[in-house]
Order: C-alpha cells, then structure tokens, then sequence
C-alpha cells in the first residue's frame, strides 16, 4: 500500500495540501511569514497519532461490545527548544465516558491500538518518547498500570 500526499505552494507560507482528495491548507505562523490560514505540520502530526489510535479503539471497543457514551482522544506534545523543533516527548490522553465501561477492556483496547495496530504510533515511537493515560468518567486509571502497559521508551 502506498499513500500520497501533495503540497502545491499557495503564497507566503502558505500551501494547498491534499491527502486522498481532499484539499486543506497548511500555513505558517506569522512571525515566521504565514497568515495563519492553516494548521502547523507538527501538529498535524499529533492529529495523525491520535486520529490514527481513535479509530483503532473505537473498533476494537466494537468488537468487544464495548461502546462509551463520550470518547476523546487528545495529545499533548514537547518540543525541543532548539532547531529543528522536534518533539521531545508525546502525552496521548484516552478520555471515556459512559456507564458499563469494564476498565480491562478500556486498557485491552488502547494497548492493542498502541502496541499492533497504530501505524503512526510504530512509525514515531522508535524516536520519541510517548506515554498514556486512560481516563474513565474524570478518573485517571491507576498511573503505574496504564503507564507499565502502554509507555513506550525511544532507544
């Protein structure tokens, strides 16, 4: 399988970017010559990530029966200081709500997204660190069991 995205330059920072037929722009920030028409490519990165877990979660949850009332995925990301500005680290946040919501099938489903499923997750997480937390109606599950089951340590 082969993917293809393509970036035509627009003006200043800006650029008219299509992904699988569809259009957006993506632009710079104005202090470094954009207009702000668009969001930055880093994050779109952290879109990538947790768009890319969501939908594996989701499906799994599916096939466990399994199905919150609310379900969020956020991300929260590090960045160097220096140039080039690379991430550093990777906060992904899993966010339910719901009643009926065994916590070992919650943890089963973000670990297979995290460990098999999530190309984004394999692709970043050879270089950078990431982490997890898995929060059930504004509860975190306990830190030292989500963290040991889906902390993933770059070499």
């Amino acid at each position: 399988m082969e993917l293809q995205s393509k970036a035509v330059w627009k003006d200043g920072m800006a650029f008219d970017t299509e992904l699988e037929g569809f259009h957006f722009t993506i632009d710079a920030d104005e202090q470094f010559g954009g207009r702000n028409l668009g969001p930055r490519p880093k994050g779109l990165l952290l879109s990538s990530l947790i768009g890319c877990t969501a939908m594996d979660v989701v499906a799994i949850l599916g096939k466990m029966r399994v199905i919150p009332d609310a379900f969020e995925v956020s991300a929260d990301g590090v960045l160097d200081d220096e140039m080039p500005k690379a991430y550093q680290s990777i906060t992904v946040r899993y966010t339910f709500r719901g009643t009926d919501l065994p916590e070992n099938k919650l943890r089963r489903a973000v670990q297979l997204s995290e460990e098999r499923y999530c190309g984004v997750r394999a692709t970043l997480a050879p270089v950078l660190d990431i982490s997890s937390e898995i929060w059930v109606n504004g509860e975190r599950l306990p830190a030292a069991d989500a963290d040991r089951m889906v902390q993933t340590r770059a070499p």
